[in-house]
């Protein structure tokens, strides 16, 4: 309010300026340009606080505008501190390798659409000093090297690409890292040696996940927690995968695969009389790489001991080590072979070197040998396997990974009624995940809406499935599984499996490929009991199938089981 004569005069002698005037005395361009500024900064304090506060928010919409905005550069750097916080909050590796992973996102935006794959070899040896700091626990120095060295990635599509592979690679080196903390759960204890020569043998049921498949794996089982319901089954009625341990006079290893099956087929033996013979442990493809990374994982010889391989063998265990493993399933089965066999390998070492373990120890010293074989995957195969009947393994969001399992006490009537209706048909196909684990991971890691919201569902459907009182309630809880397989990991329903599952659907409540799909074996939930010649007809009738076959399935109440020591 103007209260005087005096206010008035001044207001109506006051310099006055039209809106024109005005905007031309600012500099409209430095002001939009210091507002655009203010938005990137806002999104890249957004992009920090939802990965320090492990929000399931997707970035990727901010790492687009930033691209176009210019803002690349900032947005790594952000991405860059972010990582490197975690070594001054004590290490989260979990933000850490999501950050990586984020900044992998980055480069492939830098790069429009062009460049190449995503998924690709990462194996130049520019960067082999950033993986090495991170993989021995250098956290701050390893995101530095990385960003060092990509300064130099960054001229054209094909090298951004390529950097992205490499960054990726790095989240992976410290998901390992934190799936590892499992070994804290690792627990044996020393008894007796049994006699050199003496057999200690022990076989294996295969597993059907029946729902929450992908929920136990690294990093949605540690980040999300993760929940599948899964039973054991024999197959053809016998348990298919087993392992055999003896010591022997000899101080060296002598490792046996076998495939096909023991005393069938064909077997790989490979001798190791010297440390150097196992260094290939850690590599999946090399020969015999499952059986020196138990022998290594085991604590049956340490490579970093400064004594030689046959010392540590008879200083410790009087003498060498031979071991056998053996399934009868294809490659690629989809019923969990690799870590049941891993499994049983480990407790076949255990009890020939005397020492003593729990299953729950079985089940995380897997979890801890296959992120040394860098192989990665999930719990529930080895839970799946190891321990008999139906169950669900649980896992909370958090780490060290701990995995929990609750043994469902189901009537015997349903058990028989369950066994009666299931059916087991092999669809021809080799199953094919070679990138499934890792397009699953980058989704997860991006926090797609569909991915998080189906990860919840996959917890819930398994949750359901354990409370499944009928077999036509478990059938829809199958059904509800392999729509969620199909989200998780896009093209894993072959169009020769696609027509198998219609054709056999009048006849079945619920079907499902076993594990993560793409071939393998397809398990059948059937509306009336023993139905395998009507499965048969069908298939048979069905033009285009390949070379399916279908088998016999049992349930295993054991798991894992020991069989009496032998000389041979």
């Amino acid at each position: 309010m103007l209260d005087s004569w005096r206010d008035r005069l001044g207001w109506r002698e006051a310099w006055r300026l039209s809106l024109k005037e005005v905007l031309m005395l600012t500099h409209q361009e430095a002001e939009l340009q210091q507002r655009e500024e203010l938005l990137f900064l806002a999104g890249r304090r957004r992009v920090t606080d939802t990965l320090t506060s492990r929000t399931d928010v997707c970035l990727l919409p901010c790492f687009r505008a930033a691209v176009l905005g210019g803002q690349q550069g900032a947005l790594l750097e952000t991405l860059d501190r972010s990582s490197k916080q975690g070594a001054e909050l004590g290490a989260d590796l979990g933000v850490a390798a999501r950050c990586l992973s984020c900044s992998a996102d980055v480069l492939v935006c830098m790069a429009g659409g062009r460049g190449g794959l995503r998924s690709g070899p990462a194996a130049n040896e520019a960067w082999s000093p950033a993986y090495t700091m991170l993989e021995k626990g250098n956290l701050r120095g390893g995101v530095h090297a990385l960003a060092m060295q990509r300064q130099h990635w960054l001229s054209r599509p094909d090298l951004l690409v390529r950097a992205a592979r490499h960054y990726e690679g790095a989240g992976q080196v410290l998901l390992r890292q934190a799936v590892m903390s499992s070994q804290r759960f690792i627990s044996t204890g020393q008894g007796e040696l049994p006699p050199i020569g003496e057999w200690q043998e022990v076989e294996c049921p295969a597993r059907l996940d029946l729902a929450g498949g992908w929920s136990d794996t690294p990093p949605i089982t540690f980040e999300h927690g993760g929940s599948v319901t899964n039973v054991a089954v024999k197959v053809n009625g016998k348990r298919p995968i087993g392992a055999r341990a003896r010591r022997i006079v000899e101080p060296r290893l002598l490792l046996v695969s076998y495939s096909g099956g023991r005393g069938s087929g064909s077997s790989t033996e490979i001798v190791c009389d010297n440390l150097d013979d196992l260094k290939d442990h850690c590599q999946p493809h090399a020969p015999g790489a499952l059986l020196k990374a138990v022998c290594v994982c085991s604590g049956l010889v340490s490579l970093t001991s400064q004594h030689p391989l046959g010392h540590q063998l008879m200083e410790r265990w009087g003498g060498g080590v031979e071991l056998h493993s053996w399934s009868e399933l294809p490659t690629g089965s989809g019923l969990g072979t690799s870590s049941i066999l891993a499994g049983a390998l480990l407790a076949a070492v255990y009890r020939c070197t005397g020492r003593t373990y729990s299953t729950d120890s079985l089940i995380h010293a897997v979890l801890y040998l296959e992120q040394i074989l860098t192989t990665g995957g999930g719990w529930q195969d080895q839970v799946g396997g190891l321990v008999g009947g139906v169950k669900v393994g649980r896992s909370k969001a958090s780490l060290p990974l701990q995995v929990e399992v609750e043994s469902l006490s189901l009537p015997e009537e349903f058990l028989v009624t369950l066994e009666q209706h299931l059916q087991l048909v092999y669809t021809g196909k080799t199953r094919l995940a070679r990138n499934l684990l890792q397009d699953v991971v980058r989704s997860w890691y991006s926090r797609l809406p569909s991915m998080v919201q189906n990860a919840q569902q996959l917890v819930f459907n398994s949750e359901e499935s354990a409370q499944a009182c009928s077999l036509s309630k478990l059938g829809e809880c199958l059904d509800r599984s392999w729509q969620q397989k199909k989200l998780m990991a896009p093209g894993c329903e072959p169009a020769s499996v696609r027509t198998m599952m219609e054709a056999l659907r009048p006849l079945v409540l619920g079907q499902s490929l076993a594990g993560a799909g793409g071939g393998g074996f397809l398990y059948l939930l059937t509306r009336e009991p023993q139905q395998r010649d009507a499965v048969l007809q069908v298939l048979n009738n069905t033009p285009g199938l390949g070379n399916f076959s279908v088998h016999s399935v049992e349930l295993d109440k054991d798991g894992l089981t020991v069989l009496p020591p032998y000389f041979s």
